[in-house]
């Protein structure tokens, strides 16, 4: 009788179509009344609920209706921000709504429970999203959709990982949710996460496939980001607008300019690019990589509409000219400002140098009121590592952490290289420990900080550990042991790197060449000539510039004079690295006269060339002409450093003019080096000036109480002036303070391999042979 009554209160159930399904974007139920009113004229139908025993029928309309009133809360859940007290009131509703629901068992129902799902997260209330997630999990009301959108939710809220374990349990993926991790895990930087899912996923769509080449363009793979374009071509999936935008960018990334005009001419075939403004943008950037400067501005000016995007695709026209007062000037017109317009402004600053500048710029950003992005934040920690900046790197570092970008590994890798810089060791390594996703990228910054702060042990450990390397790591480790005068283990490396089936590029010859140079191993560098060869990289600046340093260390002056006169473009580099070959092989004159053919061709000295010059004039005695490139220097605008004024001391002590050196190095007390001393105290033995000579080891003994040199120097100019009790005192005081002088080094190559021989050795493995052998030559020598 009850449930007649009820049937009867109720009436027959009313036919209605089906409710959209939430996987499909449908407009949103159009509500006459406010929502209020409409779930008090349900309110009535719903007093008495559902039958004890309903048919199928009876409850599938009671879902339905159900799922219809939840959707138009989640419609008003929109208007939260403009009208908080309705949206309260709103939520409230639901929460009722939810507790009939439960009540009559209505959760069951899958799109009910859907519906609440998206409820909930649109008003913000992620414990009670994930309390109905979890009781349609345990209850089978789970669908495709519910996990899908769990997993979208928990990427939203920037857990990544939560969304991955949840992505693992589901017990059927669609290409929506592969979409959704692979998007994720790109913009993280787990490049080799997401290619893991792509080829794991059974479908491909649109989305799926644009969202791996934006991926790969994000993380500057850009020919990877055009491998997966040919496949989604060879699979007969058609590109969208976002789709070509992204391979535009790949193909400018890879420089492959042909090949993008040709996905513009899709573009505008397929009447997408008059209608969209990004295709546009688009082209602005293409004409400037491709160096068509003038064609990107009259892209510009053409545009009948424009965005910040188009006002920062101009501005990085002007930055690429070089012209970055005219960047500046397009900043301060810009109608609305971007942190990406900020951000190339500052990345521009920072990659020619101008790191203060960089620092002041972003600054200027913040007072603006821009947040900066992940690029934004690189740019400005790499200014803060070149001008070893802690205290403004510090302050950026709880920026990041406050934008909860920290974790990035873009950004903890610029964190990494910038405290390694200041010698921050402990805090770089602090940071490379707690990222819990690395890529290869925070790991070559770390190695490269330990080969900075010269821990060669440790980055050598560090390299081991490494679960994949590319050529950055190789150019790393190579130039970490080049730089800190290890040639030997850099060649070994570069050997290693060879075996690999690693192609070397230009960095790496640089670093191998160097320590060529040093060991003074023109075989093994004529080797490594040949190798550039064969890779068609001869021509790069670098590379010729080290060539030319290796030969001219070697002694083949041809042939460093040959690569010299055969570059296409020489740069202030290559003309120094020219002038000091020449320089150490004892030809001044024609050094000088290449030092003045390189200002007649309009380059412009700088401090290292000046160094070279003046090296020149010091040891080939020629005073006046270093007292006059000296006085050059200020008209270039150079200060000397303090090199520069120990090549002026070493001129004039060489010179016999003592008094006049000491005179130069007491108007720079607060500059002067050792070396500077230690050159005057040399010339003072020469000279056998007792009295500048024992106030000039005084003064190194007080810059360096380590520098065995100035000692030594000192006993034997008491001994070539007949002082032998005051040299047998300096020995006897470096004796009670415990200092030896330095032993000699010798490097010998057989087979390919080096052997060093150091004076006083006893550890050297083959250190009987080499005694049997020199006691054997001693007796052919004597027989």
């Amino acid at each position: 009788m009850r449930a007649a009554a009820r049937a009867k209160r109720l009436g027959p159930p009313r036919r209605r179509q089906p409710p959209a399904q939430p996987e499909a974007e449908s407009k949103p139920v159009k509500a006459h009344a406010p929502l209020s009113s409409v779930l008090k004229s349900f309110k009535v139908r719903l007093a008495g609920g559902p039958p004890l025993a309903p048919t199928a029928k009876a409850f599938k309309s009671y879902a339905e209706i159900c799922a219809s009133i939840l959707r138009l809360c989640r419609d008003t859940a929109a208007a939260a921000a403009s009208a908080p007290a309705a949206s309260s009131s709103d939520l409230r509703l639901a929460l009722s709504l939810h507790a009939y629901a439960l009540r009559s068992g209505l959760t069951a129902d899958v799109s009910v429970a859907s519906h609440l799902l998206t409820v909930y997260a649109a008003f913000a209330c992620a414990a009670d999203r994930d309390r109905v997630f979890g009781d349609c999990v345990a209850a089978g009301a789970a669908s495709s959709f519910t996990y899908d959108f769990m997993v979208r939710q928990y990427v939203k809220a920037g857990d990544v990982a939560s969304a991955r374990r949840l992505f693992d349990e589901m017990p059927e993926r669609s290409v929506v949710s592969y979409t959704t991790m692979v998007d994720a895990l790109m913009k993280r930087g787990s490049v080799r996460d997401a290619v893991e899912l792509y080829h794991q996923c059974p479908l491909r769509s649109v989305p799926f496939f644009t969202a791996m080449i934006a991926g790969f363009v994000r993380n500057e793979l850009h020919k990877d980001a055009l491998g997966v374009f040919h496949e989604m071509l060879s699979c007969s999936v058609s590109p969208n607008e976002i789709t070509l935008l992204c391979v535009i960018m790949a193909c400018i990334g890879a420089g492959g300019f042909d090949l993008a005009m040709s996905v513009v001419g899709l573009a505008m075939k397929s009447s997408l690019f008059e209608k969209n403004l990004g295709m546009r943008n688009c082209l602005i950037t293409l004409y400037l990589r491709k160096g068509d400067t003038s064609v990107a501005r009259k892209v510009f000016d053409e545009m009948e509409v424009r965005d910040v995007v188009s006002w920062t695709a101009l501005l990085d026209v002007y930055a690429e000219l070089g012209d970055l007062d005219g960047a500046r000037q397009v900043l301060d017109a810009m109608p609305e400002r971007n942190e990406v317009s900020w951000g190339t402004l500052i990345a521009r600053h920072e990659q020619k140098g101008n790191a203060e500048e960089a620092l002041n710029l972003y600054s200027q950003m913040l007072d603006d009121g821009c947040t900066p992005n992940i690029s934004c934040f690189s740019s400005v920690l790499s200014a803060c590592a070149s001008l070893q900046d802690l205290r403004t790197g510090t302050r950026i570092h709880v920026h990041t952490l406050k934008m909860g970008c920290s974790s990035n590994v873009f950004v903890s890798s610029a964190l990494i290289d910038m405290y390694c810089k200041c010698k921050k060791l402990s805090d770089a390594q602090r940071i490379f420990h707690s990222l819990p996703q690395k890529n290869i990228v925070c790991w070559n910054s770390l190695i490269s900080g330990y080969s900075y702060n010269a821990k060669m042990v440790e980055a050598d450990e560090l390299f081991k550990k490494m679960p994949s390397r590319n050529a950055a790591s190789w150019n790393s480790i190579i130039s970490g042991y080049a730089q800190n005068r290890q040639f030997v283990d850099a060649l070994n490396f570069f050997h290693a790197m060879l075996a690999s089936g690693q192609i070397p590029g230009e960095i790496t010859f640089s670093s191998v060449l160097l320590a060529c140079a040093n060991l003074c191993s023109l075989q093994m560098g004529k080797m490594t000539h040949a190798k550039i060869i064969n890779l068609g990289i001869k021509e790069n600046v670098f590379v010729g510039t080290a060539l030319i340093d290796m030969y001219a260390k070697s002694g083949d002056l041809e042939s460093s004079k040959r690569i010299f006169y055969e570059m296409p473009k020489r740069n202030g580099i290559a003309w120094t690295a020219m002038i000091q070959g020449l320089a150490e092989n004892g030809l001044a004159k024609e050094s000088i006269m290449l030092f003045e053919d390189m200002m007649a061709a309009g380059i412009a000295p700088n401090e290292y060339t000046f160094l070279a010059i003046l090296f020149a004039c010091s040891h080939s005695g020629l005073l006046e002409h270093a007292i006059r490139y000296f006085e050059t220097m200020q008209e270039y605008g150079i200060s000397p450093k303090v090199k520069h004024y120990t090549c002026m001391v070493d001129v004039l002590a060489r010179a016999g003019c003592l008094t006049e050196a000491e005179d130069l190095l007491m108007t720079i007390q607060s500059k002067a080096e050792a070396n500077s001393w230690a050159a005057l105290l040399s010339a003072c033995n020469i000279y056998r000036n007792k009295e500048i000579g024992e106030r000039a080891a005084k003064r190194l003994h007080e810059l360096d109480k380590d520098n065995t040199a100035g000692y030594v120097v000192l006993s034997n100019m008491y001994a070539s002036c007949g002082k032998w009790k005051d040299a047998a005192e300096t020995r006897v005081l470096m004796k009670g303070i415990n200092l030896k002088k330095d032993g000699g080094c010798s490097w010998v190559q057989i087979r390919g391999q080096y052997q060093a021989f150091f004076s006083w050795d006893t550890k050297h493995p083959l250190l009987l042979d080499t005694y049997e052998m020199l006691d054997l030559l001693k007796w052919e020598l004597t027989a």
